[in-house]
């Protein structure tokens, strides 16, 4: 789809300047751009690939005043980095707008379907499902019994989505994740074997949560694993059964939680990161990456480590350990001068 720089200017309540009917069917980083492509300048230092890039059209500050020749059309906006976001949200929604039910796929007689869906071809959608209104799911997607999608909520492809689960409103669920598989709930006997606990629990998906590529979220064995409204999950984590995870906490790639642990609200966990069962982690609570909680944390704590400890603790401790080779002959060379004078 082409886009003139007029079209683009209403879109941003900017001003053109330069030729308004030229037009782009594609972004591109300033340095990199390419005739038929918009750019944007927002950071000083890249000022001077405005005067070398290819690019048709340039996203700059009102304040920009250009010292040489510049080739691009320029659109001025009040926040040029604020403006391209909106653009490329703007592009998003332009890209995932389809609708319709593409053949071959499964949809139950007994689900029901909201209005202006999308459904990918070779997608399976159970008995009872109830899909909202505007909701669009990519091709080879698995929607399991009796699951619920919100209104505006996304599934793209190849996600897979076990019975009885409730999705909110404006999710976005990325390919591979899988919402709702058993909990590792497991007993030994006395010859050491393992029989399988039933996992009778679902997952509950609050409003405007995003679930990264190959995140998975297992369902409770009793009850339901809850993600609150707001929560944005990085790409291979794994959530085990009964969790809970306050809403507007975000999680980075590879963490993991284990069952039941309740994490609060405005959290910051980085990448790496381990967390056991059965704790509680306090609100506005930030965890670096890589660190190793076995412990309730309470409200606002900020740690690094594994055993964690406080950010502050652990950085002062560090000094040390650096140091630990010097220190340990400082402490043979004290040693051996109090043996020698004994």
């Amino acid at each position: 789809m082409k886009f003139t720089a007029l079209q683009i200017a209403e879109i941003l309540e900017g001003d053109v300047v330069g030729d308004a009917d030229v037009e782009v069917s594609k972004l591109s980083k300033i340095e990199e751009g390419v005739k038929g492509s918009l750019t944007f300048l927002a950071n000083p230092k890249y000022t001077p690939y405005i005067y070398t890039t290819e690019a048709s059209i340039a996203i700059v500050n009102k304040t920009f005043e250009p010292e040489n020749n510049v080739t691009a059309t320029l659109i001025k906006v009040e926040d040029a980095y604020k403006a391209f976001s909106k653009v490329l949200e703007y592009y998003n929604l332009v890209k995932l707008n389809k609708f319709g039910i593409e053949q071959p796929s499964f949809i139950s007689e007994s689900s029901r379907q909201g209005e202006n869906i999308y459904i990918g071809a070779f997608s399976y959608i159970g008995e009872n499902v109830v899909i909202g209104d505007n909701v669009k799911i990519f091709p080879n997607v698995y929607i399991g019994d009796n699951v619920v999608l919100g209104d505006n909520t996304i599934v793209f492809a190849g996600a897979k989505i076990y019975s009885e689960c409730i999705i909110g409103n404006n999710c976005v669920i990325n390919s591979g994740a899988i919402i709702g598989a058993d909990g590792f709930g497991f007993t030994p006997n006395e010859q050491g074997e393992y029989s399988k606990v039933p996992q009778t629990g679902n997952v509950i998906l609050e409003d405007f949560v995003d679930v990264g590529a190959a995140t998975t979220i297992d369902r409770a064995t009793l009850g339901s694993t809850i993600i609150r409204r707001g929560v944005k999950l990085d790409n291979q984590i794994q959530i085990a059964h009964n969790v809970e995870i306050g809403k507007n906490t975000v999680i980075a790639a590879q963490t993991g939680i284990a069952g039941s642990t309740k994490i609060g609200e405005n959290c910051q966990i980085g990448g790496q990161v381990g967390i056991v069962g059965h704790i509680t982690i306090g609100n506005n609570v930030k965890i670096q990456a890589q660190s190793g909680i076995g412990r309730s944390i309470k409200n606002n704590e900020v740690l690094q480590g594994s055993p964690a400890l406080s950010y502050g603790d652990y950085n002062k401790s560090y000094v040390h350990f650096k140091n630990l080779p010097k220190i340990i002959k400082n402490l043979n060379d004290l040693e051996k001068k109090v043996n020698g004078n004994s």
